[in-house]
């Protein structure tokens, strides 16, 4: 990779790459009577769903949807999850759907992925698992639709529904849902001045990647200081805290902070695929870099493990100049 000095809006781009990993990956649009049991019952989904490192889970609004956009012309969200496998993706989305979807008033829940690329035998359980709360008075039903796949092809097929009884009337969800392969762990840290300054580059890069679809930032406010590198001192821990990039530590280990770093944080993605990934990176930190500029930011970085993590490498140079 060219060492060619690089910068946005003043802000030197580091000529290095992230590096993400492969993921399983599902899609689940939920609608309600109105937006806000929407987004209520959207929240309790993806909740503690931040990083697969302790919540088995990586989930997130993907985007709001309309009522035209929507199975049942109710206000709807779609939602991502990742997975590191489909066997945990396959456990964790019926046991937060049973929790989080049933429970919440006037939801329905509904495939996100539909026909195409083979995704008919890799199926993430919904109805086939939440039905047995009717406690045998729930129904199902079969229906011939044409919907849109992942390519927007319009394609045919057989849709089983389940009506489960619940105190406000039914709550209807699909059988199941499609998983796929995708990617996850893309990322770039954002170095700068001030917290002040840091937050309002971090911010400006999250609204910059939310509109964009395939794609979402998990942690809190689509943002972690919580940065990690691969591996640790105690055999217990495969992930600890990346000291090069902590501002306390300049002093006592070997840095990677630009002169007048006093903050940093990291913005991590995941995408249905590697272009979606890259394109979230592109939009974030031209965003990030254009809201404060070399007054605000120091520097852009991203998570170079070395090759330990993974075989997705996004590089920043490439990235930001169109190579990718």
């Amino acid at each position: 990779m060219s060492e060619v000095s690089f910068d946005i809006a003043g802000v030197p781009i580091e000529a290095t790459f992230a590096e993400a990993f492969d993921m399983k990956a599902t899609r689940l649009v939920i609608t309600a009577d109105d937006r806000q049991w929407c987004r209520d019952a959207c929240a309790a989904m993806c909740g503690f769903g931040t990083s697969v490192i302790a919540c088995g889970i990586e989930i997130a609004v993907e985007q709001e949807l309309s009522p035209k956009a929507t199975p049942d012309g109710r206000p709807g969200a779609a939602i991502l999850a990742f997975a590191v496998s489909g066997k945990e993706l396959e456990k964790q989305i019926p046991r937060r759907a049973g929790q989080c979807l049933l429970t919440c008033p006037t939801t329905a829940a509904y495939a996100g992925i539909v026909g195409g690329r083979d995704v008919h035998s890799k199926r993430v359980p919904l109805g086939k698992t939440l039905r047995y709360f009717g406690d045998g008075m729930q129904i199902s039903k079969v229906i011939r639709q044409t919907r849109l796949d992942l390519d927007q092809n319009e394609v045919a097929q057989d849709v089983r529904y389940w009506r489960i009884p619940v105190m406000d009337g039914e709550f209807v969800c699909e059988h199941d849902v499609a998983r796929v392969d995708a990617v996850g762990g893309g990322n770039f840290i954002l170095m700068g001045r001030s917290m002040q300054s840091v937050t309002k580059a971090c911010r400006a890069a999250v609204d910059a990647i939310r509109p964009l679809s395939g794609v979402i930032t998990p942690f809190p406010g689509g943002t972690t200081r919580s940065g990690s590198k691969v591996g640790s001192k105690y055999p217990a821990l495969f992930a600890s805290t990346n000291e090069a990039y902590c501002p306390t530590l300049r002093n006592v280990v070997e840095s990677r902070l630009p002169e007048g770093t006093n903050a940093v944080l990291e913005i991590v993605l995941d995408g249905m695929n590697a272009d979606s990934i890259a394109r979230a990176m592109d939009a974030g930190i031209r965003a990030a870099c254009m809201a404060v500029g070399d007054a605000g930011l120091t520097g852009v970085s991203a998570g170079d493990y070395g090759g330990k993590l993974g075989r997705h490498h996004f590089h920043l140079h490439e990235i930001l100049k169109g190579g990718a």
